[in-house]
């Protein structure tokens, strides 16, 4: 951020105003400046996101009843707070950079970082801590290479002969982590932990696996279907901070006689549906849910996202027949008034307080103790991966329908089709939608049934 805001200020760092066409761009060092601000930013941020949820749950003692009730709605009140920041980020910063100018815009956010940073250190008497336990892409690797390698030697799984290696302390073999119960899911990885020679193998995981360390890396396949069936609707995220800004340009955004929303405030529509329906989710949905369901959250995590990804088909679908009336009967720019675009900002907005905070609560759960950040990480890493898709799409798009000059997404958007491009995201949401169902149905999570482990060396499998 400071890199950022020197950027912004320094005239050497930064191309010249421009004046007239064509613009002067910017030289190689100017811009291999900012590209280095922003790969610190998405650096810190890699560190920042996949942790702070987990290590905020990690504050819970779920041993004590009322602790417990307070980590069920703990990941309510994180997104609360994500979304009065993003609220705060698309309202004042974006009016202070507007009329201030980039450095203000820049500079008091660094600021404020530099006050987290201080009130984070704050706290570190009071926090609880986990034990680190080590890179779990290592142990990953090790089930691998020791279940392939046993592969090729014609060890089986399931004979009477068979016996699966577990350690004999009562923690498992990772630092830090409890035991795993055996389940019978992906049973070719158990063949990691077949016991073939105890006395040579056993000392080192390279040539043979704990039972726990199987399943930790069983927990982390078996959620990557879930993963994958929500990616699609990070690409309809994606839209919010491209074409329904693009959209908001074009309409009418005063607010009486002197005020004006600027554009890429619009969509304060949708943090302000966040900071509505979580409480109201919360405080009024939860205990109704609970008393006929019986979950302790309302409803399960699976659901939650599914109520979610099923309010995505009709935020595009809004936004597709809004995009329809303002080309055909508001072409003048400026005549349709911003609030036509409330419906597609409210709808994605309550698509992804289900479905945001259903992942937050789904990856956690599923985790084990020693995955808990890489889980977080890889559910963060949709929203990249959506951003990448959704431009990717649009370069598809282009390319068949005619290009930037005859196709449905040209330079103008009076001229273009891009309600077209929201019926295939529509249609994408749906078939994606139904994907979902699918793959949540058969589902089976670590806390289902399975074969326990007795402490011990050999247990018969």
């Amino acid at each position: 951020m400071v890199l950022l805001t020197v950027s912004a200020s320094v005239d050497s760092l930064r191309p010249p105003p421009c004046t007239a066409r064509p613009c002067n761009k910017a030289t190689d060092g100017q811009t291999w400046f900012l590209y280095a601000a922003l790969g610190l930013i998405a650096l810190g941020t890699g560190g920042i996101k996949p942790c702070v949820s987990s290590f905020g749950a990690d504050q819970f003692d779920e041993a004590d009843k009322d602790e417990l009730l307070k980590k069920y709605s703990f990941f309510n009140w994180f997104f609360f707070g994500i979304n009065i920041g993003a609220l705060l980020g698309i309202t004042l910063l974006v009016y202070i950079q507007d009329n201030k100018g980039w450095t203000w815009g820049f500079g008091i956010p660094t600021v404020v970082m530099v006050c987290s940073i201080v009130i984070l250190a704050a706290g570190i008497p009071k926090y609880r801590y986990q034990k680190p336990m080590g890179s779990p892409f290592t142990r990953f690797i090790q089930v691998i290479v020791v279940s392939l390698r046993n592969h090729s030697r014609g060890v089986e799984v399931g004979g009477q002969a068979a016996v699966l290696y577990e350690v004999k302390t009562k923690e498992s073999d990772i630092v830090g982590a409890r035991k795993l119960p055996h389940t019978t899911q992906y049973r070719f990885l158990d063949k990691a932990a077949v016991v073939t020679d105890l006395e040579d193998n056993q000392k080192t995981r390279w040539r043979l696996c704990t039972v726990t360390q199987v399943e930790e890396f069983k927990c982390f396949v078996r959620v990557l279907p879930i993963w994958a069936s929500t990616i699609a609707l990070s690409i309809s995220f994606a839209q919010l901070s491209t074409f329904f800004i693009s959209q908001a340009a074009l309409t009418n955004r005063k607010l009486g006689p002197n005020f004006v929303i600027p554009a890429g405030s619009v969509p304060l529509f949708s943090a302000i549906n966040a900071l509505i329906l979580v409480p109201i989710y919360e405080k009024w949905m939860v205990p109704i849910l609970r008393r006929r369901t019986g979950h302790h959250r309302g409803i399960t995590s699976l659901q939650r996202m599914g109520v979610g990804l099923f309010i995505s088909i009709f935020a595009l679908a809004s936004a597709a027949l809004v995009e329809k009336k303002r080309r055909d009967h508001y072409p003048k720019p400026f005549s349709m008034s911003v609030f036509w675009l409330l419906p597609q900002f409210f709808l994605i907005g309550a698509a992804e307080v289900f479905t945001y905070v259903g992942q937050l609560e789904f990856f956690y759960d599923e985790a084990t103790d020693g995955t808990r950040s890489i889980s977080s990480a890889m559910f963060l890493s949709e929203i990249g991966i959506g951003s990448w898709l959704s431009t990717a799409l649009v370069k598809i798009i282009e390319s068949a329908t005619g290009g930037e000059t005859n196709g449905w997404l040209r330079g103008t958007l009076n001229k273009s089709k891009l309600d077209y491009f929201y019926w295939i995201l529509t249609a994408i949401n749906a078939l994606n939608f139904l994907v979902y169902l699918w793959v949540s149905r058969r589902y089976k999570g670590r806390h289902g049934t399975g074969i326990s482990v007795r402490d011990g060396e050999e247990v018969e499998h």
